[in-house]
C-alpha cells in the first residue's frame, strides 16, 4: 500500500496519541491563559485611567504575573512530554532498522546498496526535533489564532472580517505551497543522500583515490552531485521565500489596517482605550502565531521528507517465517529441487533454468562453472537467501512456503562473496553471543580453521575489538573468522563461495581437509576454483548458462 508522506507522519503520531493529547491539552490551557492576559491588562489600564489605585488593581497585577508564570510552567511540561516523545521515536526507529535490515528480501535489495539504506536512519533525528517543534509551536499557534479571533469578535464585528481574512491566508499558503514545497524538499533530500553516498564511496576506496588523477575525479563527481543538490535546494528555498513574502505583505496590510480602523473606532467611541490596547495585543499574538506557522512550514517539509525516506525502508518486503514450525529441529537435511528457475528483477532471461537435483546428507559437492554460469545463484537459493522464481525447493519433503526459513538457517553455515567481519569483538564475530555456543565449541572452531596462534597473539585474545569490515586483519585471518563462524554451531549443511581464496595453499589445504573430513556429518556445497576441493569432493556438479550440464559422483 502506498502512503503519502503526510499519511505516514499521521500514522507515526498515532503511536503516541496519549502524549500528543497531553501536549494539546497544555496548549489549550496555555492559549486560554495567554489570551486572558490582554483582558487583565485592559482592566488595569481602565483602573489607571480612572485614577484609582485600589486593591483590585493590585490583585489584577498579581493575576497577570501569575498568568505569565503559569504559561511558563505549562511550556516546561510540554517540553518534558516532547522529550519523552523524541526518545521513543529514536528507540523505535533504531529497533525498526535493526529488525528489518537483516530480514529484507534480497530481491528488494537487488538494485540498492544496504549501507545507504542504513544512512536513512539519520533522518530519525530530523523527525525527533521537527516533531517536537511542530507539536508545540503549531498546536500553540493554531489555538492562539482560534481563541484570538473568537475574543476579538466580542470587541467589534469588524474583527470577524479580520479572522476570515486570516484563515483565508493560511488556506491559500497551504493550498498553493504545500505540494511544491514537499516535492522540492524530497528532491533536495535525494541529492543530499547522493552526496553522502559518494563521500562514503570515497572513504571506502580511499586508497584508490590517493592517486592525483583519481583524486581529481572524486572532486569532479562530488562537484557534479553538489551542483544538483544546490539547484534543488534553491528551488525549495524559492517556495520558502514565496511564503515569507506572502507573510510580510499580510503583516503590513493587517498591521496598518488594524491601527487605522482601531484608532477610528476609539475616536468614534465604539471602543475605549483599554479595549483598543487589549485588541492590539491580541492581534499581535495572532499575527505572531501566523508567523510561527508559516516559518514552521520548512520544518514540516523536513519532517515529511524524513518520514518518507524512512518509509522507503519500511516499505521493503521482509521475510515472514512460519510461526508454526519454529520448534522444528532437523537431525539431517535432504535438499531437493524440482524444475527450479530463478530470474533477477530487471533481467530479461532466467539465471537458473529447470534445475532438478537431490542432495543427500553428508555429501561433499563442488559446483563448477564459468563466471555467470549460475553456480553462485544456485548456492544462494539453496541457502534460503534467494527465493525461486518458479519451481520448488524441498527440505525433507517440505517446501520453503511451508518451512520456517529462520529455523532452516539455524542448521546451516553460509559464506558468500563480500562478507566481512563486523565491528565487535572476535568472540562476538564468531558466536554472535549465541548462548547455545559453549566455550568448547569456540575453541574447537578456532583450532579447526587455524586461528589459535593469531588469537593468542592478540592483546585481549577473543575480546579484541575488530574494526568495521575487519580492516586491521589480514584477508586470510578475516576469512578464517568467517569460517569459524560458519562451523561453530556444528550445522547440518555448509554453503561456501570461495571460502579459502585469500589464503596460502598450505592453510587452504588444512581447512579443506578439515571441512571435508568424513568424521563430520554435515553436507558441504562449495563453489571454488581451488582444485583441492575437487580432490576431496564426493560429487561434482558442472553448470553452464544457468543449467546443470554434468552431475558426476566421484565415490
Amino acid at each position: 500500500m502506498t502512503h503519502t508522506p503526510l499519511k505516514r507522519f499521521i500514522n507515526l503520531l498515532k503511536l503516541d496519541r496519549k502524549d500528543i493529547y497531553q501536549i494539546f491539552f497544555y496548549a489549550i490551557f496555555a492559549g486560554l491563559v495567554s489570551l486572558s492576559l490582554p483582558l487583565g491588562i485592559q482592566a488595569i489600564i481602565n483602573l489607571i485611567q480612572s485614577g484609582r489605585v485600589s486593591t483590585s488593581w493590585v490583585v489584577l497585577v498579581v493575576v497577570v504575573v501569575l498568568g505569565v508564570s503559569l504559561i511558563g510552567i505549562l511550556s516546561l511540561m510540554q517540553l518534558r512530554i516532547t522529550e519523552n516523545l523524541q526518545q521513543k521515536i529514536f528507540v523505535r526507529s533504531s529497533f525498526e532498522f535493526s529488525y528489518r535490515l537483516p530480514k529484507i528480501r534480497l530481491r528488494e535489495l537487488y538494485d540498492k546498496y544496504p549501507p545507504e539504506l542504513a544512512n536513512c536512519f539519520f533522518d530519525t533525528m530530523t523527525i525527533q526535533k521537527g516533531t517536537s517543534k511542530l507539536l508545540i509551536d503549531f498546536s500553540t499557534a493554531l489555538l492562539q489564532i482560534i481563541f484570538g479571533i473568537l475574543l476579538l469578535s466580542l470587541y467589534h464585528a469588524f474583527f470577524i472580517l479580520f479572522g476570515a481574512l486570516l484563515l483565508l491566508l493560511l488556506y491559500c499558503i497551504f493550498r498553493f505551497s504545500y505540494q511544491s514545497g514537499l516535492r522540492t524538499s524530497l528532491k533536495e533530500s535525494k541529492y543530499k543522500y547522493k552526496v553522502a553516498g559518494w563521500l562514503q564511496e570515497i572513504a571506502r576506496n580511499n586508497n584508490s583515490f590517493r592517486r592525483r588523477e583519481n583524486f581529481n575525479f572524486s572532486l569532479y563527481k562530488n562537484d557534479k552531485i553538489v551542483a544538483a543538490y544546490i539547484d534543488n535546494r534553491e528551488k525549495h528555498f524559492g517556495v520558502i521565500r514565496r511564503q515569507y513574502i506572502q507573510l510580510i505583505v499580510f503583516k503590513i496590510i493587517i498591521t496598518a489596517g488594524l491601527l487605522i480602523i482601531g484608532g477610528l473606532l476609539v475616536m468614534n467611541q465604539q471602543m475605549n482605550i483599554g479595549q483598543f490596547v487589549a485588541a492590539e495585543i491580541i492581534i499581535l499574538l495572532v499575527i505572531n502565531s501566523v508567523e510561527k506557522i508559516i516559518t514552521g512550514l520548512e520544518t514540516l517539509y523536513d519532517v515529511l521528507t524524513a518520514v518518507e525516506k524512512i518509509g522507503q525502508i519500511t516499505d521493503l518486503q521482509t521475510e515472514t517465517p512460519d510461526i508454526k514450525n519454529q520448534h522444528c529441529v532437523f537431525d539431517s537435511i535432504t535438499l531437493e529441487t524440482a524444475n527450479l528457475k530463478f530470474r533477477f528483477p530487471d533481467a530479461a532471461d532466467y539465471t537458473l533454468h529447470d534445475i532438478s537435483l537431490k542432495i543427500e546428507p553428508g555429501e561433499r559437492i563442488l559446483l563448477r562453472g564459468e563466471n555467470g554460469s549460475g553456480k553462485t545463484t544456485l548456492l544462494r537459493v539453496l541457502s534460503g537467501l534467494l527465493e525461486p522464481s518458479f519451481g520448488a525447493v524441498f527440505i525433507n519433503d517440505d517446501t520453503y512456503k511451508k518451512m520456517d526459513l529462520a529455523q532452516y538457517r539455524s542448521h546451516i553455515g553460509v559464506i558468500i562473496h563480500g562478507e566481512t567481519p563486523f565491528e565487535g569483538s572476535v568472540l562476538e564475530n564468531i558466536t554472535f553471543n549465541n548462548p547455545d555456543v559453549m566455550h568448547e565449541d569456540v575453541k574447537w572452531a578456532i583450532e579447526a580453521v587455524g586461528l589459535g596462534g593469531f588469537i593468542k597473539s592478540l592483546p585481549k585474545g577473543l575480546e579484541t575489538r575488530i574494526h568495521p569490515e575487519g580492516h586491521q586483519l589480514t584477508s586470510s585471518n578475516a576469512q578464517k573468522i568467517l569460517l569459524a563462524r560458519s562451523i561453530v554451531t556444528r550445522p547440518r549443511i555448509l554453503f561456501y563461495e570461495d571460502p579459502t581464496d585469500k589464503m596460502d595453499d598450505g592453510a587452504a589445504r588444512d581447512i579443506i581437509d578439515f571441512i571435508t573430513d568424513a568424521r563430520h556429518p554435515w553436507t558441504v556445497m562449495v563453489s571454488s576454483r581451488n582444485p583441492y576441493w575437487e580432490a576431496h569432493s564426493s560429487r561434482v556438479i558442472t553448470m553452464q548458462q544457468g543449467q546443470i550440464v554434468e552431475d558426476k559422483k566421484r565415490r
